[in-house]
Parts: C-alpha cells; sequence; structure tokens
C-alpha cells in the first residue's frame, strides 16, 4: 500500500471512530488530534520518497471501478498536489489544536461530530488532489461539498443555512458542468483510440489533438467548475457568506485549501488536456484575474466583519494565482503553485488570529476593537506576523511566490501585470490598517472596554470598565507557532519548495507550448 493512499484512508478511519465519540467530547477531540497528527507524519516518508527528476506522477495505486466505462480508483501525486497534500495535513492537527480558542459550537452539537466531519473533508481532500482518473476526480470534487455544507450549515454562525446552501449550489452546479465536458473528452478518446476511458494522462495526450473550437467547448466546462472553486470574480460570491457564517476552524479548511482545487484544477487539467483552447481564453481569464485582484482589494479594504475582510483578501489573492498560470512562463506557474501553499500558510494562520481575538472580545466587527496589544501583546505581534506574510513582505513565505508571478508574468502580459502591481499597494494599505484598528492606540470599543466607558478606564467590574482579555496561552502559542516557522522558514529558505514543484510545472507548460 502507498504513503499516499495511506494518507486517504487513515482520517477516513478516524471521522468513524471519531463520529461514535459524540458523549465524550474530550476523548472525541484528542482522538481527531491523535489521528491528524499521525496523518502529518505520514507526509514526511511521502515527500521523502518523491523524486522531483522522475515521473511526473508518483507514488501510484489503481484499481478497476467501472471497467465497462474505462473508469479506474486511481491516485498519484505531482509536485504540485505534494504541496497540497502536505498544507491540509498540516492545518487539520492546527484547527483541532486551536479548537476551543477560535470556537464555541451551537448549543447541542457535539464536538465528535464536528471533528469526524473536519477529518472526513480531510480525507476527500487529500484524495481530490491526488486523483488520477477523471471521472473519480469528478465524484470526489462532488463528494467533498458534503462534509462542508454540513460543517457550514449545522456549526456556523446565524445565517449558516443560506451561506451552506449557497456554497453547495454554487459548486455542485460547477461541477456538473465540468462533467459534461469529461464525458465529451471521453467521448473523443474513445472514437481515437476504439475504447474510452477517464485516465488522466490519456485523455492530457488525446484530447490535446483535438480541434481547437472543440477544445474550446471542453476548456469552458471546466473552468467554470474550477472558477467557482477558486473563487473568480464574478464567480466569488458564494466565498464571502460561507467565510463570514462558517466556524473558524471550518473557515481555515475553506479558504486556505478546498479553494485550491479549483487553482490546481487549471494546472491539472485545463491546461494540459485543453492547450491550444487554454492559449486562446486566455486574455479572458487574465481580466478576470486583475479585476479580482482590485475588487477583492478594494472590498477588503471596506470590510467591518474580520472574517468577510479574509474572505475578499483571498479572492484578491486568487486574481494573483490565476495571472501566473496563465502568463504561460515557468517563473510565473512556478509563483503561482507555491503562491497556493503560502496562501494557505498565511491565510491559515491570518483566520486563526481573527479566531482567537473574535472569541476573547466576543465579536467579529473590527470596530468592536482598538488598542488590544497593549492588554495582548503576543496576540498583536501573531496578527502582525500573519499580516505581514498575508502583504507579502519581503523577508516572509508569500513574498517570493507574489515576486516570481509579477516578474514571470511581466514578459509576456505587461499591462495585466502593471493592473495586478497597484494589488500589492492596496495589500499593504488593507492589512496594516486592519492592525491599526485592532491593535494599535488606546484601549477602546465594545469587545475591550464595558458600554458607557471610555478608554483607558482602570479594569474593574463596573460598566465602563475594561474587560479582563488574556493573552495567548502556551498551548496557543504552540499551536500557531508552526504557522510562524514556515512562514519565516520559507520567507528565507523557499528552496525546497521550489526544487519539488518545478519540474512539475515545467510539464505542464511544455504541454501547452508544443502546441
Amino acid at each position: 500500500m502507498s504513503w499516499l493512499l495511506a494518507l486517504i484512508l487513515l482520517p477516513l478511519a478516524g471521522a468513524l471512530a471519531v463520529a461514535g465519540l459524540r458523549s465524550n467530547d474530550r476523548l472525541a477531540t484528542l482522538t481527531a488530534l491523535g489521528v491528524s497528527i499521525a496523518n502529518l507524519a505520514l507526509v514526511v516518508p511521502l515527500w521523502i520518497a518523491y523524486d522531483p527528476g522522475g515521473e511526473r506522477i508518483q507514488q501510484t495505486w489503481s484499481m478497476d471501478w467501472i471497467p465497462a466505462f474505462g473508469v479506474h480508483v486511481s491516485f498519484g501525486t505531482d509536485g504540485i498536489a505534494l504541496l497540497m497534500i502536505a498544507v491540509i495535513a498540516l492545518l487539520v492537527p492546527i484547527v483541532i489544536g486551536a479548537l476551543s480558542s477560535t470556537d464555541r459550537l451551537p448549543e447541542g452539537r457535539t464536538a465528535g461530530g464536528f471533528l469526524s466531519l473536519i477529518l472526513l473533508q480531510e480525507a476527500l481532500t487529500i484524495a481530490v488532489f491526488a486523483a488520477t482518473d477523471v471521472f473519480l476526480f469528478y465524484v470526489l470534487f462532488e463528494i467533498m461539498l458534503i462534509p462542508m455544507y454540513f460543517l457550514i450549515g449545522y456549526y456556523g454562525g446565524a445565517r449558516r443555512q443560506y451561506a451552506a446552501v449557497k456554497f453547495f449550489l454554487y459548486s455542485f452546479l460547477g461541477g456538473l458542468i465540468m462533467l459534461a465536458s469529461a464525458i465529451g473528452a471521453y467521448s473523443i478518446a474513445s472514437d481515437e483510440l476504439g475504447e474510452g476511458t477517464f485516465d488522466w494522462a490519456t485523455l492530457v495526450a488525446v484530447v490535446s489533438d483535438a480541434p481547437t473550437t472543440t477544445q474550446i467547448w471542453l476548456f469552458l466546462g471546466f473552468f467554470l467548475a474550477f472558477a467557482i472553486k477558486a473563487p473568480l470574480v464574478p464567480f466569488h460570491t458564494w466565498l464571502p457568506d460561507a467565510a463570514g457564517q462558517a466556524p473558524i476552524a471550518v473557515t481555515v479548511l475553506l479558504v486556505g485549501v478546498l479553494d485550491k482545487v479549483g487553482t490546481f484544477g487549471f494546472l491539472r487539467y485545463s491546461l494540459p488536456m485543453f492547450p491550444e483552447a487554454s492559449q486562446e481564453l486566455a486574455p479572458l481569464v487574465l481580466v478576470l484575474a486583475v479585476v479580482g485582484v482590485i475588487y477583492g482589494s478594494i472590498l477588503a479594504a471596506g470590510q467591518q466583519d474580520m472574517k468577510r475582510f479574509v474572505a475578499y483578501v483571498s479572492i484578491a489573492h486568487f486574481g494573483f494565482i490565476a495571472l501566473g498560470i496563465f502568463a504561460f512562463t515557468t517563473q510565473a506557474m512556478v509563483g503561482s503553485a507555491t503562491y497556493m501553499l503560502n496562501h494557505s500558510i498565511a491565510t491559515g494562520m491570518l483566520i486563526l488570529v481573527v479566531g482567537i481575538v473574535a472569541t476573547r472580545g466576543g465579536s467579529t466587527r473590527i470596530s468592536d476593537y482598538g488598542g488590544m496589544a497593549r492588554v495582548t501583546p503576543i496576540l498583536g505581534a501573531m496578527l502582525l506576523i500573519a499580516g505581514l506574510s498575508t502583504l507579502s513582505l519581503p523577508g516572509t513565505n508569500s513574498f517570493i511566490s507574489e515576486f516570481l508571478v509579477l516578474l514571470g508574468s511581466f514578459g509576456t502580459r505587461p499591462v495585466y501585470t502593471i493592473i495586478a502591481t497597484v494589488g500589492m499597494v492596496l495589500a499593504a494599505m488593507y492589512v496594516l490598517w486592519l492592525y491599526q484598528r485592532i491593535m494599535t492606540g488606546p484601549v477602546r470599543g465594545d469587545a475591550l472596554v464595558g458600554a458607557g466607558g471610555g478608554p483607558g478606564t482602570a479594569v474593574a467590574p463596573e460598566v465602563g470598565a475594561k474587560k479582563a482579555i488574556r493573552d495567548l496561552s502556551t498551548k496557543e502559542i504552540a499551536v500557531l507557532a508552526p504557522l510562524v516557522v514556515l512562514v519565516l522558514g520559507l520567507g528565507f529558505y523557499p528552496k525546497p519548495v521550489l526544487d519539488t514543484v518545478t519540474p512539475s510545472v515545467e510539464a505542464t507548460l511544455s504541454a501547452v507550448q508544443e502546441r
């Protein structure tokens, strides 16, 4: 059995075990944490076994599923998928460890039910990134919506049902359209080979030779599904609602990992299978990308809710990722592939810190805070580190990715790159503004000061006094520490990630440029 298959089966088995522990929240939490840490440990041999100079798809495993239609349950990983599998394996134990600090489950909901869905989501998401059969990818693409629907709809905020249904319908509809294109690709393979197949490598070899018009129609089906998932403007409207209503732990996985299925899909499926269509429609995608950068940045600056702020920041960042992918240069595409990882780290940390702030103050409204760093200096430092990584400050992990995207895109897409550069300026403004409003100045705001009082009052139980807000505990620092290490470590030494992802990017790019 391959390490990759073990990474899928372990959290799946863990989800079943934790689901049976609904009467004991502590045991459920410890079990889920243990399973997730064990799964993270499995990433180490998977990473060691991966050879960047070897075959494009490695650690393969396959079995027949529907032989009559050439469908297999088949998994494998390349450098890009390896990064995404590693980051979700990292984030799941972190969100479980931070659960008591970031989320209060609704009345009547148990930690066992919540954590079993988290582990199920982990298993399905790893399987999506690892799938090498297009039909299997579609099935997992749709099935992975189910645990996320319940995580939002059962455990979220006041408008959780609306947000969950909107999330599900958007993604499900996109998946159905992708299925139509996958069937079209199957038909082309059937005509060319005499038998149909959904094998990814075979479809890449056959469908990439189809007429340009045919490729365009099939490309659009996959593109719509991936653009919704990413999300690109104007297919983004489900994300602020879902992120705003989901629990913090779920928002980390939703914004940090699940959205990457869209940009991963561009790299794994859209470009290699439909190279001519990708080049023909690149200007359209680039327009959506730079519009997303500017639109997301402007709306992020105007948000009053911290969770919706992070959602719009992510929309802007996905614009950068799409720009790098469709610039069709090695530098830009490597930048986009590593941006997927670094965005997950930076945004995951930002969401967790926002969740801790909101739990301390009892509100996600930015205007309810002010001067919080005076009473929680360590928490303020964590928000600053996450914010600086989000705005891609040199020395943080996100900088090299954004730099490569802009450097690689400028030579082939200078106009789009210049417009996107404005987003960097806006990012510095909205991130620093967020930090300033929440953390600097005198202590103020309803979350920190009792109603009727003013800033600077002494700690006391009476109305108008400062509320007792504690700083990060040792446990909370330990939970956030791995993300801090990655933010700074990858900022100064990104070579392991770049070496892992570059061969896969070059293989993808060569498949496009040869057409």
